[in-house]
């Protein structure tokens, strides 16, 4: 019997499938838990939807939507002025304000959606276009049109059944993922330092030495709430001067996202004569570490080489846990390679509402997606 698949849109998590994180179970980013982080502290021009796919009335896929709407955004990113940063500004605030993200933009990743394994791939992908044009009208229909619909952030092979079915959209490439695939016979992060050639081991040593009298503490839920609002500043600076924004996190985001995961979201405070200066996160991920959002004292960082060592920290935590892989997600592509991630493409695809834009979708994209030039590095022996 041919059964045609459905689906449902879905507000808030509290109306979600009772059996959705069944279908989340190798992705905690589609998990209800983590959902209910995105919906309570999402950034203040972000609109989260949830897709349920069913045959019949058994639910057989879950996917998430993030809707970007620029106008709340005071800034794109300030570290590049120049006149390509003015245009693509204006760009963005007028042909691409709009932005409907099947996936996840505040992560690298395929985290758009999780599908049962007996699925029919191709009638599951038709099914998904059906219901992101539903979306789509949906949001048109409270005033909301969207300018840009985006899919992200696949792999090679990923990425193949989606081009098949959304034809007129334009398959892009980002900067790639860095990702750190942990040596299966290293135990302690000494074994990994003894893996490194000698320039690479002298790197480590000397940012180790620059970083004397910083004291790395693990942070529980009153501790972030404690230092919230220093946290909140420290991630703002690191944001604003990226070369590119299109969300920044609410100010609660860090301590809810404690509150709600419990051990499975780590905060590390790095303070220096007991004044916080710097901080990381880190998502437990099944056997994937996955590095989240940072932020540090400018001054500090430099003297200390304290991005450096948060990278040496989050590397040491995950051998020392049995992790197998550290996603160190986009941007610093050079100084995460030189500690040994290796880039992995992502492709993602895009299409405009205009047709004369889409037809020039290329170009156009070339001033929303600033270019990077960085040398990979191979610090192992």
């Amino acid at each position: 019997m041919n059964t045609t698949y459905s689906f449902q849109i879905y507000k808030s998590v509290l109306s979600l499938p009772l059996e959705w994180n069944l279908l989340a179970a190798d992705n905690i980013f589609l998990t209800r838990e983590y959902l209910e982080v995105l919906e309570n502290s999402s950034p203040v021009n972000m609109t989260c939807h949830f897709i349920g796919f069913f045959e019949e009335e058994k639910l057989i896929g879950i996917a998430l939507t993030q809707f970007l709407f620029a106008e709340k955004l005071e800034s794109f990113g300030e570290r590049d002025k120049c006149l390509k940063t003015s245009v693509r500004n204006f760009a963005l605030r007028n042909f691409a304000s709009h932005v409907l993200f099947v996936g996840n933009n505040m992560l690298t990743g395929q985290n758009a959606f999780a599908f049962a394994k007996n699925i029919k791939e191709s009638k599951a992908v038709k099914t998904l276009h059906k219901a992101i044009n539903q979306l789509k009208k949906d949001l048109k229909a409270t005033g909301k049109k969207v300018h840009i619909t985006s899919l992200k952030d696949f792999t090679a092979k990923e990425i193949a059944p989606l081009q098949t079915e959304f034809k007129n959209n334009y398959t892009f490439s980002t900067q790639p993922n860095m990702v750190f695939k942990i040596n299966k016979n290293w135990k302690t992060e000494q074994d990994y330092i003894d893996a490194l050639s000698k320039k690479y081991r002298d790197q480590y040593k000397r940012a180790r030495k620059k970083a004397d009298g910083i004291v790395k503490q693990k942070m529980s839920f009153s501790d972030i709430k404690k230092y919230e609002d220093v946290i909140y500043d420290l991630y703002f600076h690191v944001a604003k001067n990226a070369p590119f924004n299109t969300f920044f996190l609410a100010r609660n985001h860090f301590s809810f996202f404690k509150e709600i995961m419990k051990d499975d979201f780590l905060l590390y405070g790095y303070f220096l004569d007991e004044k916080l200066v710097g901080f990381n996160t880190l998502i437990k991920n099944g056997t994937v570490m996955d590095t989240y959002f940072l932020g540090y004292d400018e001054s500090v960082q430099r003297e200390k080489m304290l991005y450096l060592n948060m990278l040496y920290d989050m590397i040491g935590y995950s051998i020392k846990k049995g992790f197998e892989t550290i996603v160190f997600a986009r941007t610093a592509l050079e100084i995460k390679s030189s500690v040994g991630a290796k880039p992995v493409k992502m492709y993602g695809l895009i299409t405009h509402s205009n047709a004369l834009i889409n037809h020039n979708i290329a170009r156009f994209f070339n001033y929303l997606e600033p270019k990077t030039d960085w040398q990979e590095r191979n610090p192992f022996k």
